[in-house]
């Protein structure tokens, strides 16, 4: 059963053409040529060329489906896709999420946000419209740093891979860093000894305080 919360409806508009391009009647209904039930020849095959319709989507439609449904499959949502021209005229007019729409595609998240418009659909407004568990430990960092050569404590900090953000303070701390480690051997101990060891174990830090949250939601796309 799929989970009500992690359900998105993406309204796209298609256009309608009708084709006389020829398409063969299925098998059962095929006739040897020059005879048919009608008692013209060719009457099943002449009736299956003409007047047919065909829906399509523009190509800036197309990418942003294939964009939603790859996004949506990273964080674990379910994506329905509606082409308002093949659903009833009543349906659409009573379709409260569509009122003063003026540009497609449109998607709806769970709790009623909408994105309207191909310029919408870009993956820092899909991920933030689908927040989801963060999948390895964060961490974050406070220093306090003796004075002296900054750039040369970044330069150290910034090739340590569980760095990920660093960011310069006023006040009791000097700066804040962002930690991120792999689930698979990552807790809150490891998190701890990563710090007294690498990151106090430069000369210039004089203290540290770090916070491991016990839960992590994000909005950012996933690296």
């Amino acid at each position: 059963m799929v989970d009500e919360s992690r359900e998105l409806v993406l309204y796209v508009q298609s256009k309608k053409a009708i084709t006389t391009f020829y398409r063969p009647p299925p098998a059962a209904q095929r006739t040897p040529i020059g005879s048919s039930p009608g008692g013209a020849p060719g009457a099943a095959e002449e009736a299956q060329s003409v007047g047919e319709p065909v829906f399509f989507l523009s190509d800036d439609q197309s990418r942003c489906v294939a964009l939603v449904e790859e996004i949506a499959a990273k964080r674990g949502y379910h994506p329905r896709v509606v082409d308002i021209e093949k659903v009833g005229r009543l349906e659409r007019l009573i379709t409260e999420h569509l009122r003063g729409v003026q540009k497609f595609p449109v998607l709806i998240s769970p709790l009623g946000r909408r994105l309207e418009g191909v310029e919408q659909f870009t993956e820092d407004e899909l991920s933030a419209i689908m927040p989801t568990e963060l999948k390895s430990v964060r961490a974050f960092s406070y220093l306090k740093v003796r004075g002296g050569d900054l750039d040369r404590i970044r330069r150290l900090l910034e090739t340590l891979p569980e760095v990920k953000e660093l960011h310069f303070l006023t006040g009791d701390w000097d700066m804040l860093v962002v930690l991120d480690f792999p689930p698979s051997s990552a807790n809150k101990r490891r998190v701890l000894d990563f710090v007294t060891d690498r990151i106090r174990g430069i000369p210039e830090i004089l203290d540290t305080s770090t916070v491991v949250p016990e839960y992590t939601l994000t909005k950012f796309p996933l690296t």
